[in-house]
């Protein structure tokens, strides 16, 4: 299974967009149509880039628009960008979401007491390799951090890319501790600092800060695919979130009305 992407408007300005098709060329959501699974009885999971390592803009899966392209986060009618935490130049791993999870704001979570943040799960991919914006990669999960961002659970899962020389020696979390010693330490500093210089308190953890192991981890992931699964079968409220799902033929046009995107399906 492969995924493309077509980037629509220029970067860093407000209408830029990517969009994403599957394998017969149709428009698909990478939010509800890329499965949660690239090899399910391996607990190998797939991961959609938001942000490639080292950048600084703030790009996410636009969960309310059409299709849920990926987006550059707004806030006050300004582009957001991530400051540089220092010593590091932007994130500091390929950072993005599991597709077909969805942390609901309306299940408190029996172990941070917060309800999810109404997004995809987020992935923290420590592989060598720096991805590309978009790119759908596969993943296996070491570990995760529960990051309580504004009274939200927003946990951060660490994963490394299937694609990695190294990846049969990461197994649970204490070998990213192990065999790369200080990244554990810099992701909680990380996500503690990273809202400092907007002006924001640090940022607080459940757990103390402690990353959770391998098993812990999974189990949170699927719990996120089963409240997705309650979302997408209307058996939970949607809100404002968009549900559609992938669009037959390859050339819908986009059209920017109030600088919301609409997709009108036309003949291919």
């Amino acid at each position: 299974m492969s995924f493309t992407i077509e980037e629509r408007g220029k970067p860093n300005t407000l209408d830029y967009r990517v969009f994403f098709r599957n394998t017969e060329g149709m428009y698909i959501s990478p939010f509800h149509d890329i499965p949660i699974y690239a090899d399910e009885a391996q607990n190998i999971f797939h991961a959609v880039v938001e942000v490639p390592r080292w950048t600084n803009a703030k790009m996410e899966i636009a969960t309310k628009d059409p299709l849920n392209p990926l987006k550059q986060d707004i806030k006050k009618g300004n582009l957001r960008y991530v400051a540089n935490v220092f010593p590091h130049k932007g994130y500091i791993w390929n950072y993005g979401a599991i597709p077909q999870t969805w942390e609901d704001p309306g299940h408190k979570d029996r172990d941070t007491g917060c309800c999810g943040d109404n997004d995809p799960i987020d992935i923290c991919d420590i592989g060598y390799k720096v991805c590309s914006r978009g790119e759908v990669i596969k993943v296996k999960v070491l570990g995760t951090l529960a990051l309580i961002d504004e009274g939200e659970t927003d946990w951060k899962v660490i994963v490394i890319n299937m694609e990695d020389p190294e990846v049969n020696n990461f197994n649970n979390i204490d070998d990213v501790r192990r065999l790369k010693p200080g990244y554990l330490e810099a992701t909680f500093e990380w996500f503690k600092k990273y809202k400092v210089p907007d002006g924001k308190p640090e940022n607080q953890f459940a757990f103390n800060g402690e990353f959770k192991d391998r098993d812990f981890a999974l189990q949170t992931v699927k719990e996120t695919h089963e409240f997705w699964k309650a979302l997408i079968s209307k058996k939970t409220n949607a809100g404002e979130l968009n549900c559609s799902q992938k669009v037959a033929g390859s050339n819908p046009q986009v059209v920017i009305v109030n600088k919301n995107l609409f997709l009108t399906d036309l003949p291919s």
